[in-house]
């Protein structure tokens, strides 16, 4: 995706050629009437509310040095790179390179977003200086460690451990391996989320009460042999609301006692890593890269990170240099 195209977050939502967005604005409009209009555009496109506060926030600071009644059409590329100087020199305020990072990325989108609706003719954003940050790769279980937790869960499931047969451990760890979804989203399942009317290919319905987050909702493919634990599970705990009664610490503490069962060092069975795994088994099975950011929910814009952090981690991963 070019720097000047902004993020699809709906799926099926189509941008539509530039002569059908054409916006109302000149390139005489202040920085503060092309705000008003970056803010709306923001929220239709379905932008996450923290998106758009960051966003708007990084343009009234380049307002505040700008000049919050400057022209947008008389902003160029040497007052982005002053602006982002100043930030990290002269501000006197702390910029981590995270903050830097997001920064950019507001200008890029925001001066992208002028260019694209006719505002302006020229882009200044395309050569701002970008200083990359580099966050640091998960540590992930290895695949022989994902085997021998699923052999636990599969232990404690049969009652095979000298306790009460329990399924929910394993429901857990398949469900995470096999959807890629976050806590939150796992806790929030309800069986209704669950579609069985085609057995061969079982969906679940990721879905969310706020309406602010409703770009996010989406399905995701189910093994039909997921099903029976499902079943299993549902019969030993019989929930009346969401599938998973407990708090979200003790699903934590679940995938813990499940390392430690399986020998893996402690932290490595966690959601956001599952998340990885997941995300990683789509990745080598040749699914189209679309699919796996549509599976896990992201943007456009996260997913360049995300996909480049596989590449590296599956690299990583044949270079024989993956922790255990």
């Amino acid at each position: 995706m070019s720097e000047r195209q902004q993020p699809q977050l709906i799926e099926g939502e189509e941008t539509g050629p530039l002569n059908e967005k054409q916006s109302k604005l000149t390139s005489d409009a202040s920085l503060q009437a092309a705000l008003g209009e970056f803010e709306n555009h923001m929220r239709n496109e379905g932008f996450a509310l923290n998106t758009r506060k960051a966003f708007a926030s990084d343009v009234r600071l380049l307002g505040k040095y700008l000049g919050i009644g400057q022209p947008v059409g008389k902003i160029g590329t040497k007052n982005l790179n002053d602006f982002l100087d100043w930030l990290l020199n002269e501000r006197g305020v702390p910029c981590s390179p995270k903050s830097y990072a997001r920064r950019v990325t507001t200008i890029k989108v925001f001066f992208g977003w002028l260019y694209d609706t006719g505002v302006i003719n020229n882009d200044p954003s395309t050569a701002v200086i970008q200083r990359s940050v580099k966050s640091p790769l998960p540590v992930l279980p290895t695949e022989d460690e994902l085997e021998r937790a699923e052999t636990v869960t599969q232990a404690m499931r049969s009652g095979d451990v000298g306790k009460k047969a329990d399924a929910r451990p394993h429901l857990l760890l398949t469900l995470l391996l096999q959807t890629g979804i976050k806590k939150n989203e796992a806790m929030n399942i309800v069986p209704n989320h669950i579609d069985r009317s085609e057995a061969s290919k079982p969906m679940l319905f990721i879905r969310y009460a706020n309406p602010r987050l409703r770009y996010k909702e989406r399905k995701v493919e189910l093994s039909p042999e997921w099903l029976d634990v499902f079943d299993e599970y549902m019969v030993q705990y019989t929930p009346t609301d969401t599938v998973f009664t407990c708090t979200p610490r003790n699903l934590e503490y679940i995938l813990r006692d499940v390392g430690d069962a399986a020998n893996i060092k402690q932290g490595l069975l966690s959601f956001e890593n599952l998340r990885w795994c997941s995300a990683i088994r789509d990745y080598k099975a040749g699914v189209e890269q679309d699919d796996i950011r549509q599976k896990l929910g992201l943007s456009k814009i996260t997913w360049r990170d995300t996909k480049s952090k596989l590449e590296k981690l599956i690299q990583q991963e044949k270079e024989g240099y993956t922790e255990s």
